[in-house]
């Protein structure tokens, strides 16, 4: 059961939030998180965006080149030197992967399944930055971090939504504000929107840090091209269209009725198969965003090894963008973990996907050995180390 008192939903029920306002509507939510102070610093961002294998982009309103340019970084020390004091915005993608404080926001969202989950993009701008009137795919939680932006909605766009054009961004050509839906949102506000609802987010008189926090919303194109890849790679190499009531044709060049309808019946007969459809989507759910994040372990670890650490009080953790989800079969389950799946006891993937702290009271559970092991030795679970600081100040400082 959802924990209410973490829920930001300013006193609204998981319940009644799903009900009105998930993928129906935009909610304004004053004080979602009272009191709150931003778990990032604008310089420990733009170290970030300096890192190699971190996602960043900088959006100009006036670029060197032209209006409205975007540039991917990695970035250096001259690219901010050049920046003047206004109206430009840096975008750092799965902040939550690099900064713990970031990541644990994401416990307050688990009234939505985990693997509906994608990531937190952080976003800095000075007075005016913004990144145009746009429409997102996917639904996203929109929590002011520091400063105050300002959020203009309109109405919900088509696909077929005029946009700028020569420019790099898919501004909306034609964007009218709805007349009571215009905020400012201070700290702690945080703006849920749907998906395609038109919205622009502007800085205020201030610099000003805003968290998003969004959504895995994979596209029909991509859904039916993955299942179909991998239903394929399960189907036997015998199993072929196949017709045993073939009749006699006058025209031989002819593909008629019956024909189509015997190919829609083998094909749908092979698509419904339920089983494989939750071992597809498990799968395709937890594909990892960033794949060079899971580092395995320089020495591989073993039983023993594992049994004699978590003993002594050592703490095992998802390692950051690790993705878990679980699925029933009957008195087994599958443990979905970073595209793969692992076959165990129900309340062993219940244990593993519900507890982000795990310690040696894992190992009462049924192959919890055997499958901490090899989730340690593919990157997918880390060893919590207290005495390294995750989130240290100085080294982005320095950048």
């Amino acid at each position: 059961m959802t924990d209410q008192t973490r829920l930001p939903l300013g006193g609204m029920s998981a319940e009644t939030f799903l009900r009105d306002y998930w993928q129906k509507k935009p909610l304004l939510i004053r004080g979602a998180f009272p009191d709150f102070q931003s778990p990032l610093e604008p310089d420990e961002l733009a170290g970030l965006a300096c890192e190699d294998n971190v996602e960043a982009r900088l959006v100009e309103l006036e670029g060197p080149d032209k209006a409205w340019q975007v540039s991917h970084g990695p970035f250096d020390d001259e690219t901010f030197a050049r920046l003047g004091r206004k109206d430009w915005s840096l975008l750092v993608q799965a902040v939550d992967h690099y900064v713990p404080d970031v990541a644990e926001l994401l416990e307050h969202f688990t009234f939505i399944p985990r693997w509906r989950l994608d990531d937190i993009m952080a976003s800095f701008a000075p007075p005016g930055g913004n990144v145009g009137a746009h429409v997102d795919n996917y639904d996203v939680f929109l929590l002011q971090a520091s400063g105050q932006r300002r959020w203009q909605l309109g109405d919900v766009m088509s696909e077929d939504a005029p946009i700028i054009d020569g420019i790099d961004l898919r501004i909306l050509a034609d964007f009218q504000v709805i007349r009571d839906q215009d905020w400012v949102l201070e700290p702690g506000d945080m703006l849920y929107l749907p998906p395609r609802v038109a919205h622009h987010g502007i800085s205020q008189s201030e610099d000003c840090m805003t968290f998003s926090v969004g959504f895995r919303a994979p596209s029909m194109d991509e859904m039916v091209t993955s299942w179909a890849d991998y239903l394929g790679e399960q189907l036997e190499e015998s199993s072929r269209y196949h017709d045993p009531d073939l009749e006699a044709s006058s025209d031989s060049a002819l593909i008629n009725d019956v024909t189509l309808a015997r190919v829609r019946e083998q094909m749908l007969a092979a698509l419904d198969n339920p089983e494989q459809m939750a071992q597809w989507f498990g799968r395709t759910m937890t594909q990892v965003k960033y794949p060079d994040q899971l580092m395995p372990p320089a020495t591989l670890a073993s039983e023993d090894t594992l049994t004699r650490a978590l003993e002594e009080g050592d703490l095992l953790e998802p390692a950051p963008g690790s993705r878990l989800a679980w699925h029933p079969q009957g008195e087994r389950a599958t443990l979905f973990v970073d595209g793969d799946g692992h076959a165990c006891s129900p309340a062993l993937a219940r244990r593993l996907t519900g507890n982000r702290i795990l310690d040696q009271e894992i190992l009462l559970l049924e192959g919890a050995g055997a499958l901490l092991v090899t989730l340690i030795n593919c990157g997918s679970l880390r060893w919590v180390d207290e005495d390294e600081d995750l989130d240290d100040d100085d080294e982005f400082a320095d950048d």
